[in-house]
């Protein structure tokens, strides 16, 4: 028997709005407090390593970078204007040589760019074989 013939039952439902509301603020808040690891904070000390005896290359290129960003083959000092001006010394140094082996003597204190100007001028000037020397480790 039904005694309210003209009131209907509503339905209940189930609003979202306030709830994805709530979910926004939760996901800001997490991206806001959430911290980043940074490239600065990470500790590198080169160049130290545990090396063997080095082994004797016939043909091969000393290129010598001190502190101050100087730069010497075979040696010899050499400007650095460019790394086509590198190469062409690296060239002269290589003579009938067709692929020597390029070793670089960075100082510890030595910029990163400064190697890799060492890097391109080998490449422009079509030397692939590249290698770095380093001192043991004191103990």
């Amino acid at each position: 028997m039904n005694f309210r013939r003209g009131s209907f039952r509503e339905e209940p439902e189930i609003n979202l709005v306030p709830f994805i509301d709530v979910l926004l603020v939760i996901v800001i808040f997490l991206a806001v407090t959430t911290t980043y690891s940074r490239y600065s904070e990470m500790q590198i000390n080169l160049p130290t390593a545990d090396a063997s005896k080095p082994v004797d290359r016939p043909s091969q290129i000393n290129v010598g970078v001190s502190a101050s960003g100087q730069y010497m083959v075979n040696r010899s000092a050499v400007a650095f204007t460019t790394p086509e001006a590198l190469a062409t010394e690296l060239k002269r140094a290589a003579g009938s040589n067709a692929d020597p082996v390029i070793i670089i003597n960075a100082d510890s204190n030595a910029t990163h760019q400064s190697v890799i100007n060492v890097m391109e001028a080998a490449r422009v000037a079509g030397f692939s074989k590249i290698t770095f020397t380093t001192q043991q480790q004191r103990r």
